[in-house]
Formats: C-alpha cells, sequence, structure tokens
C-alpha cells in the first residue's frame, strides 16, 4: 500500500480511513466491535460501568469499594496503585501504593469476584500488572507514547486508551491504530475531557467532549468509554455529564467512587459515595433504555 503524507490537519479525510488508520475506521455504517472481557461484553446491548477510586489508598479501602460498587452495578472495579500526578511532590497521603497496590487489587479480583481495570505507566511494569488486570489502562498522557503502547499491544490484553486532553479525534484514532497494528483488537476509547480557555469553574480544567462520541463513532468501530469525573473535576456535575454521555452514545462509563469524597487521597472534589453511585446506575439504565434499548444493569 502507498503511503503519502500530505498537507496536516487535524481533521479526519477519506485519505486518513484507507491508509492512516484502516484497521480503526468502519468497513461500512453498521461496523462495530463486540467482544467479552471476564465475562461483559463491549459493543453489544450492554453499556459497562467501572467504579472505583482515583487511587488505591489502602487494602481495606479497595475492598470496602470493591464490595459496594458490586452490589451498586458496577461491571470493573477501577483504581490506579501507579498514579500520573501533574506534580512530583507527594505527602504522606498524597503518594502511591505501587507494587503492593497492585497485590491488593489481585486480593479484591480473587475474592469479591470483579473484574479489574488499572494503569500502566512504565513499560518494565507491563508484566506485573499484566497478571492482575483485565483491561490495561492507558492514561491521557501516554496516549502518544507509541513504543509504550506498542509494548502494551502486544500483551494481547483488552486496552483501555484515553485521550489526551489536547488531542484531536484524529491523533486518538491514529495512536489507536498502533495497538490494533499489533493484532490486538480489543480496544476501548475513553473520552476524558479536553483543555479549553473556559471550564465554567475555578476547579474545573477539562471540559467532557460529548461531540466527539457521535462523531467517532462515524468513522471508527471501537466502543467509546466517557469519564465524567476526570472530566468535570466537580462532583455535582458527575451525575448529568454521565447521563449526558450514554444519551450521546458512549459505550461505557468511568466513575470515580470514593467511600469518603471529601477526604480521598487524590482530586477529593470529583468523587461520588456508595449512595450516589447506586442511585446513577439505576438513572443511566433508564436513560440508556429510553435512547438506544440498551441497558446499564444487567
Amino acid at each position: 500500500m502507498k503511503i503519502e503524507n500530505k498537507f496536516p490537519t487535524k481533521d479526519i479525510s477519506e485519505e486518513d480511513l484507507k491508509t492512516k488508520f484502516p484497521l480503526v475506521a468502519k468497513k461500512n455504517p453498521t461496523h462495530q466491535s463486540k467482544f467479552e472481557v471476564a465475562g461483559v461484553e463491549f459493543g453489544g446491548n450492554l453499556i459497562p460501568i467501572f467504579a472505583g477510586p482515583n487511587m488505591v489508598e489502602s487494602r481495606d479501602l479497595i475492598f470496602d469499594v470493591a464490595i459496594n460498587v458490586k452490589k451498586n452495578g458496577a461491571h470493573f472495579l477501577r483504581g490506579g496503585a501507579f498514579k500520573p500526578l501533574t506534580f512530583p511532590y507527594r505527602s504522606e497521603k498524597y503518594t502511591e501504593t505501587r507494587e503492593e497496590g497492585i497485590k491488593w487489587l489481585n486480593e479484591v479480583k480473587k475474592e469479591i469476584k470483579i473484574p479489574i481495570i488499572t494503569e500502566i505507566m512504565e513499560e518494565k511494569f507491563i508484566p506485573l500488572i499484566s497478571e492482575v488486570t483485565d483491561i490495561i489502562q492507558i492514561g491521557s498522557r501516554n496516549m502518544q507514547n507509541y513504543p509504550f503502547l506498542t509494548a502494551c499491544a502486544k500483551t494481547g490484553k483488552p486496552i483501555m486508551l484515553k485521550r489526551h486532553y489536547g488531542a484531536s479525534l484524529r491523533d486518538w484514532l491514529g495512536a489507536a491504530e498502533y495497538i490494533l497494528y499489533e493484532g490486538n483488537k480489543k480496544v476501548i476509547l475513553c473520552e476524558r475531557g479536553v483543555s479549553v480557555p473556559h471550564t465554567h469553574r475555578s476547579t474545573s480544567r477539562f471540559l467532557l467532549d460529548l461531540q466527539v462520541i457521535p462523531a467517532a463513532k462515524e468513522v471508527t468501530h471501537l466502543p467509546i468509554v466517557v469519564d465524567p469525573s476526570h472530566a468535570t473535576f466537580w462532583r455535582p456535575w458527575v451525575e448529568s455529564m454521565s447521563l449526558a454521555g450514554i444519551a450521546s452514545g458512549a459505550d461505557g462509563v468511568m466513575l470515580e467512587v470514593h467511600p469518603d469524597p471529601k477526604n480521598s487521597a487524590v482530586d477529593p472534589l470529583q468523587p461520588i459515595d456508595f449512595k450516589e453511585f447506586g442511585e446513577l446506575v439505576k438513572k443511566m439504565d433508564r436513560v440508556a433504555k429510553a435512547s438506544f434499548n440498551r441497558k446499564v444493569i444487567k
């Protein structure tokens, strides 16, 4: 296949679909990837929910969260043992549990019987984390770390690729192509907010780009998840953006859930508690049924 580099653009052209990311591109208007991860279907009638703390703070906390989010309808437990933070400084509370946190996630997975999604930040930890996680999460800051994407893809594990907050849809799909190029077909895209001049309040850093969901669905067959917690950075807005995400056609929702949100070790402005999560799951299920005849509750 002859490839030519035309004048660069942020928008997707017909040539891009044929030569830049042919594996990511739809083959026809109804083409939709469908696959299972730990018995949970993606791209089908179910809209999977990922829920848990931003950081795996302690063994007791992650067990408490796992029990409660599973009881309230989560399909996957999320939590970061390795956590990318904007600045290098840490406090006793604001730190990473790293290898110990991965051990706790493994214990939770076996005892509570809930699948795990956690982030990988460095190639050297791929073997350790791959033994535990059901889905590898690649964070926004690593979205265009192409050698890293390739290394993760070669594990054969399902991968969630978070969009960088400054990336176009074209950039995002180009990064996903690196994963599919290695033969790994279980790729989930995650919209987690984009950086814009105005975010409506001083504590908000990003805007949830709901428009990217139908835009992406025009050109790619990959399932798309939304992360309203990181996008809004503000607890009171999480519910409305979760419901809007489903109404926009999202194939999954990732939520930050914590037993004591205001005392969360990381980003205490955005998590919801167990009761709020349980109520939101029911509302998301109603929106999914009304909008697309899909479901959130199995």
